[in-house]
């Protein structure tokens, strides 16, 4: 397998408890996807029990696909971390600003 080393933003936090990539209030999937083009979803919630072996990993913004946020760079995240909640039924990057 090769490794790869890039910069990205981490996900300081994210309170989606029944997401399977949570473990006690952090993502640990290795990135994220934000976003379908207008709202910032994160695309990569996967709505189970925790199935996460690496307990260390932090995620990562892997893409944004939000153009509108203030925070989006040729759909990259440009913050430097986010966090990811509810707002309402949805999980989303709360981190996003117009």
């Amino acid at each position: 397998m090769m490794t790869m080393k890039i910069d990205m933003p981490p996900v300081s936090a994210c309170s989606v408890t029944d997401c399977a990539y949570n473990v006690k209030d952090n993502c640990h999937a290795k990135a994220i996807t934000i976003g379908d083009g207008v709202h910032p979803g994160c695309d990569t919630f996967l709505k189970a029990s925790s199935h996460t072996r690496d307990g260390s990993r932090i995620a990562g913004i892997g893409a944004c696909k939000v153009t509108a946020c203030k925070h989006n760079d040729d759909y990259e995240c440009a913050a430097d971390q986010i966090s990811v909640g509810r707002v309402g039924n949805e999980v989303n990057c709360l981190t996003f600003t117009r």
